[in-house]
């Protein structure tokens, strides 16, 4: 039970985690594990399995990341995919299963093989798939240094990068929570919307002072991350022991029923279908670095979107130049590229009023171009796990990749 319980709290701080070197959150060595990351794919255990043909391809970042994509270049039919492709970008303690865990008549992945487009499907730095460096490994603290600024800046263009040059066409880009979060600060400062058609964002995070996880805010409000850190702790593994503790203490702190967490966290779900989570949970939510958590937590205290604050003067100026971290400007997204914008009333983590600020942001954008879908019912996991996450979201998205 208690490893279930730091779980769902993980998807709650959503597909929000980190991870380092030779010291983790999970309480031993991060080699103990990592040959098993390695065993099978997720071509092999959630994509071949259900019919349907599939590639493993590996993408190396400019710092020297190696990511594992996945390729589905037709339907179940077999009929070759024969619209443009689609690059979709996980969240927080999440992988590319995010895109398969549900059937595939409601697992987005799957949906748009069966609608003629060309699929991949990304695994950030840390997870399960993507632990590999041209120098590094794992259990080496300099592999963890990293937070959301490494992945728009590196990760994100990097895939988008390789599935161009593998395509030859531009790509509509599919974002949940923290992929969205490296959407929108790519998009401000210009970066890879020359291979993009589109981009829909589902669940976006930017404005995070609005967030109303109980769980999240504690995190944030403690330094929780930032003590992780002191202590050397640069992988954050949530489902590990320590993670438990932490979590244990937490819900106590909070006098939170931790039996029935995920409400807690990422709002009140309308629509899992808990043999799916389960199963979810059962593949393993995601490592992140704990530097990434402190960014995080750095943004929820304070509403700031900036780059990494390093916490002193000298540290900023040595990294950037200037004192403090330079902001991201969210209203410098170009006004004609077209964006899908999707966010539910109930979701604590990517919270209306947050999302009301960013779409403040968005006001000088062409109108034509931007499709804005509010759903009252829904929070953070059900925009990939929802029983109808097909009729209420994937559908009006795919007719909106249609349009442009």
């Amino acid at each position: 039970m208690a490893n279930t319980v730091v779980s769902l709290v993980s998807i709650a701080l959503l597909c929000l985690t980190t991870a380092q070197g030779s010291t983790n959150f999970h309480g031993i060595s991060s080699s103990v594990t990592d040959h098993d990351f390695h065993i099978d794919g997720i071509c092999e255990t959630a994509v071949e399995t259900k019919g349907y043909q599939c590639e493993e391809h590996k993408v190396e970042t400019d710092d020297g990341y190696i990511l594992s994509l996945q390729r589905l270049p037709a339907g179940r039919s077999g009929h070759k995919a024969d619209k443009p492709p689609v690059l979709l970008q996980h969240g927080l303690f999440c992988d590319a299963l995010s895109w398969l865990i549900n059937p595939p008549d409601e697992a987005l992945g799957f949906i748009l093989a069966d609608n003629g487009y060309d699929v991949w499907i990304s695994n950030t730095r840390g997870t399960k798939y993507s632990r590999s460096h041209r120098s590094l490994s794992p259990n080496d603290a300099a592999f963890w240094n990293w937070s959301w600024d490494e992945l728009a800046s590196y990760d994100l263009p990097a895939l988008v990068k390789y599935v161009h040059n593998n395509t030859a066409q531009k790509i509509h880009y599919v974002g949940h929570s923290l992929g969205t979060l490296m959407a929108f600060t790519a998009f401000s400062r210009g970066q890879v919307l020359d291979r993009l058609r589109s981009a829909a964002l589902l669940s976006p995070i930017a404005h995070m002072r609005q967030v109303n996880s109980p769980i999240a805010r504690v995190f944030a409000d403690t330094f929780l991350a930032e003590h992780l850190n002191f202590i050397g702790i640069g992988e954050f593994i949530p489902n590990g022991e320590g993670s438990t503790r932490l979590v244990e203490g937490i819900c106590k702190t909070l006098r939170i029923d931790c039996s029935k967490p995920l409400a807690y966290f990422t709002g009140p779900n309308c629509c899992l279908n808990s043999t799916l989570l389960n199963s979810l949970l059962d593949h393993g939510l995601q490592s992140t670095a704990t530097k990434n958590l402190i960014h995080l937590s750095q943004m929820i205290r304070t509403g700031n979107i900036a780059k990494y604050d390093y916490g002193n003067f000298l540290k900023n100026r040595q990294n950037y130049g200037e004192s403090f971290p330079p902001p991201y400007d969210l209203t410098a997204i170009p006004k004609e590229f077209p964006l899908f914008v999707s966010y539910g009333g109930s979701d604590m983590l990517s919270e209306v009023n947050g999302v009301k600020l960013l779409l403040n942001d968005l006001k000088s954008h062409d109108a034509n171009n931007l499709v804005v879908l509010f759903r009252k019912e829904y929070a953070h996991v059900d925009f990939f796990m929802a029983t109808n996450v097909k009729q209420v979201i994937y559908d009006p998205v795919i007719s909106f990749f249609q349009a442009n």
